[in-house]
């Protein structure tokens, strides 16, 4: 019994040391569990809502205002003067008002402003522009008076068409020449003894008389009435016409109402025969 007894804890004794032997080495074998870390999330800090401070109502800034240097003040251009009288062919006698600059695309300019009361018109004129457009002083009292001895002439009347002679009469009116413009009132005036003028004829005569008294009143310190009766009584005192201006003399000279005939005229003259 005894032997069994050791026999069996010889045995026991011996399987346990192969354990221990067997034990490690499976330990090297078996791979180490190793527990996962915890992963501790990371604190995010919360982002900090941007702040936007509210836009400040934006107030408009005013312009500030522009200051004009004082306009230079001109008094005198060209030989003319502000409130002076001046005759403008196109248009008669005028009043410049002033002497003014103004900006016209782009380009500065001097002009004259021209009032003309009677026809309820200004005009601005270049100064640089006045001997072109033929602008005029007043006529001196010694030309006034040879425009009114004018007057007293015979009147010269051209045997021509009449529209050739209208647009004559036309350009010695608008030329500003005083004693152009007296011709005309001349040469279309009509007393009562003679035969009535045409429309156009009345019209044109209406223009130049009006701008005949108009200068001789300014110059004359007069008035248009006063002047209109001057004019009609210079021409009351013109030899009177007849009724043909074609008419010769007794010595046979050519009346000087008689001007040498166009030729448009003799045509005209020989169709009629």
């Amino acid at each position: 019994m005894p032997d069994k007894t050791a026999k069996t804890a010889a045995k026991a004794t011996g399987s346990k040391a192969t354990a221990s032997k067997v034990a490690p080495k499976i330990a090297a074998v078996a791979p180490k569990h190793v527990a996962p870390k915890a992963l501790a999330p990371k604190a995010v800090a919360p982002k900090a809502a941007a702040v936007v401070a509210p836009k400040a109502a934006v107030k408009p800034v005013a312009a500030a205002p522009k200051i004009e240097e004082p306009k230079k003040v001109v008094t005198q251009r060209q030989g003319f003067k502000a409130n002076e009288f001046v005759v403008y062919p196109a248009h008669g006698v005028g009043q410049i008002l002033a002497i003014e600059e103004q900006e016209i695309a782009g380009a500065r300019l001097e002009l004259f402003v021209i009032n003309f009361m009677k026809d309820k018109m200004t005009l601005r004129v270049p100064t640089a522009k006045v001997a072109n457009v033929g602008m005029r002083k007043l006529s001196e009292p010694a030309l006034v008076k040879k425009a009114l001895e004018t007057l007293k002439g015979r009147a010269r009347v051209k045997r021509t068409m009449w529209s050739r002679r209208a647009q004559e009469y036309e350009a010695k009116i608008n030329s500003g020449d005083i004693v152009a413009i007296a011709e005309v009132v001349r040469d279309l005036y009509r007393s009562e003894s003679q035969p009535e003028q045409s429309y156009s004829e009345r019209q044109l005569y209406e223009a130049a008389l009006d701008r005949l008294s108009r200068e001789i009143a300014v110059v004359q310190h007069s008035t248009e009435t006063e002047a209109v009766k001057e004019i009609e009584s210079q021409l009351a005192k013109s030899p009177r016409r007849g009724a043909k201006t074609d008419a010769t003399d007794a010595t046979g000279d050519a009346d000087e109402a008689d001007v040498e005939a166009d030729s448009d005229d003799t045509a005209v003259a020989d169709e009629a025969a």
